[in-house]
C-alpha cells in the first residue's frame, strides 16, 4: 500500500520560463506523471511566448486543466474557441493557440499537457 504523497508548487522540481518573461510553468512529478501549475501573465500568447520553444505551428499538448484566476481564450486551428475563466475546468485538444484576456494573470492546473509544454 502506497503511502501518503505531499508535493507543492512552492517547491516544484522543476520551472519552465515562458519567452520574454511572460510567465512560467511549475512542475511537480507524481507517479501518475506531472502535474503543473503555469502564470500566464497579461499579454501571454502561445504563439508568441511559446512557439519559439515547441517550433510548431500551434500548441500540440493536451490539455486537462483547471482555471484558478484570470481568463484564457483558446482558438483550435479549426477555429472552434472558448473563454475560460476561474472555476473553470478544461479538456483540450492538441492543435491550438490561446492567450490571456484582461490585465490580470491567467493561472491553471494542468494534470495532462505540461510533461514536455515550454521545455527547452
Amino acid at each position: 500500500m502506497a503511502g501518503l504523497i505531499r508535493r507543492s508548487f512552492d517547491t516544484p522540481e522543476e520551472v519552465r520560463p515562458f519567452e520574454d518573461g511572460m510567465g512560467e510553468l511549475a512542475l511537480v512529478n507524481l507517479d501518475a506523471g506531472p502535474v503543473g501549475r503555469a502564470v500566464f501573465q497579461p499579454g501571454w500568447q502561445w504563439s508568441k511566448h511559446v512557439k519559439p520553444i515547441a517550433k510548431t505551428e500551434s500548441c500540440q499538448a493536451a490539455h486537462l486543466g483547471y482555471f484558478v484566476s484570470g481568463r484564457m481564450k483558446i482558438v483550435m486551428d479549426d477555429g472552434e474557441e472558448v473563454e475560460y475563466g476561474p472555476g473553470d475546468f478544461m479538456v483540450c485538444p492538441p492543435g491550438h493557440d490561446a492567450w490571456t484576456v484582461g490585465d490580470e494573470a491567467c493561472v491553471v492546473i494542468d494534470w495532462q499537457g505540461f510533461a514536455d509544454y515550454a521545455k527547452r
